[in-house]
């Protein structure tokens, strides 16, 4: 009775061997796939930011041009920036960064 009893353990840890073998081969085959995966998941999500990025700089142009259409003031405080204009008996004046000479 103790050889049946010894041969029935020793089947069932066998048995349970080729389980664990089964499922570390499973895992070890589809590896690479997982990595694979995970870059392109980081991938997707550096797309996605730079996705937002470029959405939320459009909407900022398009509040720009906006802006310029519609409103007289921006297009004069835009020309007085960029353009140095200023409107009669006006003077401008020009600051230059205190590295420059």
């Amino acid at each position: 009775m103790n050889v049946s009893v010894f041969w029935d353990k020793l089947s069932k840890v066998v048995v349970l061997l080729l389980v664990v073998a089964l499922v570390v081969f499973a895992f070890l085959r589809y590896l690479p796939l997982i990595r694979t995966n995970q870059n392109y998941r980081k991938e997707l999500l550096a797309s996605d930011a730079r996705v937002a990025e470029q959405e939320r700089l459009g909407r900022q142009l398009r509040a720009s041009m906006e802006s310029l259409q519609n409103n007289p003031k921006a297009i004069e405080r835009l020309a007085r920036e960029k353009l140095g204009w200023a409107k009669t008996n006006e003077m401008v004046i020009r600051f230059e960064p205190a590295g420059r000479r």
